[in-house]
C-alpha cells in the first residue's frame, strides 16, 4: 500500500475530492481512481458507494459532471470512483477501438490473450480497490454499495449479483442491461471472455439476475427515453426487467422522459439513486 500517490485533491462540499493513482497487482499495471470524503469521515468512519463509469470515461468524469458531493455530504457517504481500464499496457490495438482495450474494461476478468496479462477489472473492483481504500481511508467496510453508468451500470449489477454478500444496494443509469444480446457485449466478450458464450453468462445481469441472488433488495435503474443507445438496442433494459418479472427480483426501473445517455441526466437523478442506497447503507 506505500505505493498509493495522491496526484490532485480538492475541498467541496464540506468534504474533499482526492485523485490516487496505485500499483494493481491484480492488473499488472498502474491504476488511478478518485475519492469524495465527506465532512463526517473527519471524525467518523463513514458507509462507501463504488461509481463504475462507461466507455471512454476516466476516473474523473463522475466526480466533475455529477455533482453527487453535495448528496454525499449531506448523507455522509465517501464515493469511490475507479478508472476502467489499465491504460499503456503495451497491449497491441489497446487504444484502437473505443469499445475495447483502454478506457472499456467491461469489468470483466480477460481469460484470452492478449488482454488476460492486464484486463482483471472485476477482480479490481470487486477486492483490490476496495482492500486498498477502505484500509487507507475512514470508511465502514461492511457499509459499502455499487452503481454505475452504462458500462459502468452493467459492471455495478453483475458486481452486486455475483457478491450480494459484499454489498448492501446497488442501482444504476442507462446499463447495458444484456451484454450477451448486444454489439457492445459481443465485441468485449469474444475479446477478453473468448468465443464461448456460455462463459459470458457469468458478466450478463440479464442471465445472473435469474440465480435469484438478490430477491430481498430491490434493484434501481434509471433510463432516458431519448438515449440514442436505447434506440440502437445497446441496453436492453427491457430484457433485463423481464429476467427479473420471471424470478420475482424486485425492480424500480424508471423510463425518463426526453433524457439522454450524457452526465446530464445522471446529475437530474444522482439525488434519487444516493437516496437509495442511503436506505440501505444506514438501515
Amino acid at each position: 500500500m506505500s505505493d498509493l500517490k495522491l496526484n490532485a485533491q480538492h475541498h467541496c462540499c464540506g468534504g474533499r475530492v482526492r485523485y490516487y493513482q496505485h500499483f494493481s497487482h491484480v492488473c499488472d499495471a498502474p491504476m488511478r481512481f478518485a475519492i469524495f470524503l465527506p465532512p463526517q469521515s473527519q471524525y467518523d468512519s463513514v458507509p462507501v458507494l463504488y461509481f463504475l463509469s462507461g466507455l471512454t470515461c476516466t476516473e474523473e468524469n463522475f466526480t466533475v459532471k455529477s455533482g453527487v458531493q453535495r448528496e454525499a455530504a449531506e448523507l455522509g457517504i465517501a464515493v469511490v470512483a475507479p478508472d476502467t481500464s489499465p491504460r499503456d499496457t503495451g497491449i497491441l490495438g489497446e487504444d484502437t477501438d473505443y469499445d475495447l482495450g483502454t478506457g472499456a474494461g467491461f469489468y470483466v476478468d480477460a481469460t484470452q490473450p492478449p488482454w488476460q496479462a492486464h484486463y482483471q477489472m472485476y477482480s479490481y473492483v470487486v477486492e483490490e480497490l476496495p482492500r486498498l481504500v477502505e484500509s487507507q481511508f475512514p470508511i465502514l467496510s461492511e457499509k459499502r454499495g455499487i452503481f454505475g453508468h452504462s458500462m459502468g451500470g452493467h459492471g455495478a449489477l453483475v458486481c452486486a449479483l455475483r457478491n450480494p454478500q459484499r454489498y448492501l444496494s446497488v442501482s444504476a443509469f442507462a446499463p447495458i442491461a444484456a451484454p450477451k444480446q448486444c454489439q457492445w457485449g459481443k465485441k468485449a466478450f469474444s475479446h477478453y471472455l473468448g468465443e464461448e458464450e456460455t462463459l459470458w453468462n457469468d458478466y450478463d445481469a440479464t442471465e445472473l439476475v435469474q440465480q435469484k441472488t438478490w430477491l430481498d433488495k430491490p434493484i434501481l435503474i434509471d433510463q432516458g427515453t431519448e438515449d440514442n443507445f436505447l434506440a440502437q438496442q445497446q441496453l436492453l433494459p427491457e430484457k433485463f426487467a423481464q429476467a427479473c418479472e420471471s424470478v420475482g427480483q424486485p425492480l424500480n426501473l424508471h423510463y425518463r422522459e426526453g433524457y439522454d445517455h450524457s452526465y446530464f441526466f445522471i446529475m437530474s437523478f444522482i439525488r434519487e439513486h444516493l437516496g437509495h442506497h442511503a436506505k440501505f447503507l444506514f438501515g
